[in-house]
């Protein structure tokens, strides 16, 4: 199957940032944008029931992929939205008697560090920072020890956006429910490309975006576990329980839901094809680039993450020389045009020669073969030509 065949756009290689929604899910949005384009809140009639019903089967596929029930499925935005509702939610729904504590990875999405930061601003809670290493591992002997001092919540996200770490999530959850401390995860970046349990590793909530496994934008969803409420953030009509009202994007939901009906069917083969992709141009790289550096954990990341680091040659420098050939970046999408360099690499302690010089590549279940030997083709010969100059 072949995404992009126009041979003048530049190779995509930043599947972290967003992917191309997969040809079968877009007849099942394009189906429910023009066929059965009912409102799933309208109970009076056909197109209403029809719309209801395509919800269901979409939580229903949703949960399967991740090992929780449908019931627990609440439909938003993205995953910016559902962390937004988690933080905030738990936090106002419940009463302290001293100021509510968050335990957060340095490494964690923007909008978990900016929602908790933006607590802390309004003097709601406090940010306990967790500990990670040059490799950005979570150090869990403290994690655990934060956990026992008490804290409100700990966020630790499943997979990491930048250098693409796989955190453990089944070993974080029995930490937290040995001291009973309700777990988020952002899991954006995980599901439909490593296996996901949430009932049995005890996660509290859990965020998913569609246009990270080949959904649209825009659609998103919170996996609530049984025994936790939230206080709304958007009010008017008391759907989904009361915690999110508002009418329903039921084509974007019905494209999630199809969208994680095949990566439970195909996960596993596509995952390791481009593994093998993966491996295939981080060895032509470093065979062809003199002192390029693999960051993060390379033991234990994201199939198709390959984040490299060319210490001596401006990334800006890069990006701009291959735009028009490829499509990388400097970093999450969320920080695009910040000067400044990433604090997923600060947190790590990476020198500024290697911060300047970070690339993030992503690569997708729609790569080739032929863009992968291409793409380093381009790399190679830019920063070759870069270094005489400089």
């Amino acid at each position: 199957m072949t995404i992009n065949n126009n041979q003048n756009r530049p190779i995509y290689l930043d599947y972290h940032s967003t992917t191309p929604v997969d040809p079968r899910v877009a007849e099942k949005i394009l189906y429910q944008m023009t066929e059965v384009f009912g409102n799933a809140n309208s109970v009076d009639h056909q197109y209403g029931d029809e719309a209801e019903i395509a919800v269901t089967q979409a939580a229903s596929n949703v949960a399967e992929l991740i090992g929780a029930s449908p019931k627990q499925i609440i439909w938003t935005s993205g995953a910016t939205e559902s962390i937004n509702l988690a933080i905030f939610g738990h936090i106002f729904r419940n009463s302290y008697s001293t100021l509510p504590r968050i335990a957060i990875l340095p490494v964690e999405h923007l909008a978990v560090i900016d929602t908790c930061a933006a607590l802390v601003k309004q003097k709601l809670a406090e940010i306990i920072w967790l500990q990670v290493d040059r490799k950005g591992r979570v150090n869990l002997e403290y994690l655990e020890n934060v956990c026992a001092g008490g804290i409100s919540l700990l966020c630790v996200m499943a997979a990491n956006n930048e250098i693409g770490n796989i955190y453990p999530l089944e070993k974080i959850g029995k930490i937290a429910q040995k001291y009973q401390i309700p777990f988020l995860c952002d899991a954006s970046q995980a599901v439909g490309k490593i296996p996901i349990n949430f009932a049995e590793w005890r996660i509290s909530y859990l965020t998913i975006s569609g246009h990270k496994l080949y959904a649209s934008k825009g659609v998103g969803a919170l996996v609530v576990a049984k025994g936790y409420r939230l206080k709304p953030l958007i009010y008017g009509g008391g759907h989904q329980k009361g915690m999110r009202s508002g009418t329903l994007n039921v084509p974007g939901i019905v494209g999630l839901g199809e969208a994680c009906r095949l990566r439970k069917l195909e996960m596993v083969e596509d995952e390791r094809a481009i593994a093998t992709k993966r491996d295939k141009m981080q060895e032509l790289l470093m065979a062809a680039i003199p002192g390029l550096v693999v960051n993060g954990d390379t033991g234990s990341r994201l199939a198709g993450n390959l984040h490299i680091s060319i210490p001596g040659i401006p990334n800006s420098a890069i990006i701009a020389r291959v735009r028009s050939r490829l499509a990388i970046s400097t970093g999450a999408a969320c920080s695009s045009g910040v000067e400044a360099p990433s604090h997923v690499l600060r947190a790590l302690g990476l020198s500024r020669e290697e911060m300047e010089g970070a690339l993030r590549i992503g690569i997708g279940k729609f790569t080739t073969e032929e863009e992968i030997e291409r793409a380093v083709e381009i790399l190679s010969e830019v920063v070759f030509a870069i270094r005489e100059i400089m």
